[in-house]
């Protein structure tokens, strides 16, 4: 089922868009009002970087009409062996406006709201009610967190996408359907660490690319979702399992208790 389903109007293409998406209007079953579905939506994006940033690159010129994305500081030499939205021109500026600037290169019709902030106690909030979907690029549980618990508020689909070395995780939270972040992980991992963790930009365009597609699944209706699946993959073997997800009846964000709070 889509996303924008119930919207009455859906945007027009203009003869240039027709052109520019002929191979996507090409799929089977997805069409000229698939197309016209992502026009009229909007997603925010957690983090800008190598996952996050590559989602909202692959959004963009997959024609989405919006993005709402947060990021915070400059562009520093480690970041360009992954993020896709920066060059080595942009070494010591904002990272945020540097984005903006490469994602209205690629589409200049592309409607941007741009937090120069990473998702804090006092934004998430209006940074989700900006959006129809959420994408989950970033790497700090804390943020995931904010994010899961506004995501569920406002019954917002919420695609969940991490990555650290050669491993990718990836589902798609559906509020009051399936597991929340907080049934996954009801507390972040010890392994996990925000400082310096180890990544290639492979594993990050894998994860991005699934994470990318769910949200343009989400918002036409075409193909299957991971809701309910928690999808894993190792590139070092080349391993892909996907694994069954339930909600914890105790969850404090999704479980029953949470909605008399």
């Amino acid at each position: 089922m889509s996303l924008i389903a119930e919207r009455e109007e859906l945007p027009q293409l203009s003869e240039f868009e027709l052109k520019l998406f002929a191979r996507q209007l090409q799929l089977p079953d997805f069409g000229l009002e698939s197309q016209q579905k992502l026009k009229a939506a909007t997603v925010m994006i957690s983090r800008v970087g190598g996952l996050g940033g590559t989602v909202a690159m692959l959004l963009a010129r997959a024609g989405i009409g919006g993005l709402v994305l947060a990021h915070n500081g400059v562009i520093e030499h480690e970041n360009l062996n992954r993020m896709h939205l920066a060059f080595r021109e942009h070494l010591g500026k904002p990272r945020i406006e540097v984005f903006r600037e490469t994602l209205l290169k690629i589409n200049p019709e592309l409607k941007l709201v741009c937090e120069p902030d990473n998702v804090t106690e006092e934004n998430a909030s209006r940074l989700v009610a900006q959006a129809d979907i959420v994408v989950d690029g970033s790497p700090s549980f804390e943020e995931r967190y904010l994010m899961n618990r506004e995501a569920v508020r406002q019954n917002k689909p919420l695609v969940m996408a991490a990555m650290s070395g050669l491993e990718g995780y990836a589902t798609t939270i559906l509020p009051g359907a399936t597991p929340c972040l907080s049934c996954i992980y009801p507390e972040p991992p010890e392994y996990w660490t925000v400082l310096g963790f180890p990544v290639i930009a492979t594993s990050s365009v894998l994860v991005a690319t699934i994470a990318a597609m769910e949200a343009i699944k989400l918002i036409t209706g075409y193909g299957e979702t991971l809701a309910g699946q928690l999808l894993y993959c190792d590139l070092s073997s080349n391993i892909f399992q996907r694994m069954q997800i339930e909600p914890r009846p105790d969850c404090a964000v999704c479980g029953p208790a949470a909605q008399t709070v």
